[in-house]
């Protein structure tokens, strides 16, 4: 069955086309320039920009993989959470291929997708321990089965992604800057002793990293040379190749403080849910280098088999979308053009129909 899937839950527009044998193609257009000039995602533009390039990048991905619409077997959809705005084009869009067609619908949950992502790569094994680290989630999940998520920790404020480039736009690095501050990291050896790891004195499984953050940004205040003149991209690889030793040696060790925490709370999980058979990180944050060292170390010492997605699938895309509602239609399930879109701080219901 030739699945498309949908993604317009944040600022990436992405559509792609998944099938039994694999991922057939997808495109993506990237809404970074449009909002690097405010230093993060502005939810009313993001919105416009999905009306406006969704139907053209669908066209592109027809005519690349030389598909007709009629070809379609089901459309699947990211329903949340996200941006309302966002996510209310992606599945307008989606209900709209599906009434046409005839096509069974299915929304998916964005953050099951991104730990489900994975697969596409490569068989995955259940049940697993998962990490989801990105700009708006930090949550473990303890996963059964594609359709079965036990929720484990999560984000109490900040989550990991978001402090990484709110460090970077006080370092006054372009946005999204948590690549870039893994770059600089790589320059140098962490302190372990330089910043904190918040919220890990304790035997909770959730995750707190706004004072990691202001602990950072009160570092970084007073302090000359660490800080970027200005947002200019204009010789800036050569600055992040070769940077000052102070500013490689503070994204170093707040990395390690991010990274380190991380790494605490995975193995807490795991030995509070016995059981477990492979470790899954995924998220945008699972493309940071130290993270993905730290993790794969994680497996080896616990004989978990570790399932991470290539850094082109950690970041926000419709092929992980295609390929979990591929799977949840596997399942018998799927969603009527009723299906309701859930923005960011809501949980995404399990409200599938049975196929009959």
């Amino acid at each position: 069955m030739l699945c498309l899937g949908v993604e317009t839950s944040c600022d990436e527009t992405g559509v792609a086309l998944v099938s039994e044998h694999g991922l057939l193609g997808q495109r993506l257009a990237s809404q970074e320039a449009v909002h690097a000039v405010f230093g993060g995602v502005v939810p009313e533009i993001a919105s416009r920009e999905h009306l406006r390039v969704l139907p053209l990048i669908y066209r592109e991905l027809l005519r690349e993989t030389g598909t007709r619409s009629a070809d379609l077997g089901a459309v699947a959809v990211a329903r949340g959470p996200g941006l309302l705005g966002s996510l209310l084009v992606g599945v307008s869009f989606a209900k709209a291929l599906c009434l046409s067609l005839d096509a069974p619908l299915v929304g998916v949950n964005h953050l099951w997708a991104h730990l489900l992502a994975p697969g596409l790569e490569g068989e995955m094994t259940f049940p697993a321990l998962g990490l989801l680290v990105s700009g708006g989630h930090t949550n473990t999940y303890f996963i059964e089965s594609p359709l079965d998520f036990r929720p484990l920790g999560r984000t109490l404020d900040d989550a990991a992604g978001e402090v990484f480039d709110k460090v970077a736009k006080d370092l006054n690095l372009p946005y999204p800057g948590g690549r870039l501050v893994d770059r600089l990291a790589g320059r140098a050896e962490p302190d372990r002793d330089m910043f904190p790891r918040a919220y890990i004195d304790n035997a909770s499984l959730d995750f707190s990293f706004s004072g990691l953050k202001t602990a950072v940004i009160q570092h970084l205040s007073g302090r000359q040379g660490l800080r970027f003149e200005d947002l200019r991209l204009e010789g800036l690889d050569s600055v992040l190749d070769d940077p000052p030793v102070d500013l490689a040696r503070v994204c170093a060790s707040f990395n390690w403080s991010v990274v380190d925490t991380l790494r605490i709370k995975v193995e807490r999980a795991l030995r509070a849910c016995a059981g477990a058979r492979s470790l899954v990180v995924a998220g945008g944050v699972a493309a940071n280098s130290m993270l993905r060292r730290a993790m794969a170390e994680l497996a080896a010492d616990h004989g978990l088999i570790l399932s991470l997605p290539g850094p082109d699938l950690c970041t926000d895309n419709a092929a992980m979308i295609a390929h979990a509602g591929r799977l949840i239609l596997g399942f018998g399930r799927r969603h009527g053009l009723d299906l309701e879109a859930v923005p960011r701080g809501r949980a995404v219901p399990e409200d599938w129909v049975r196929e009959s």
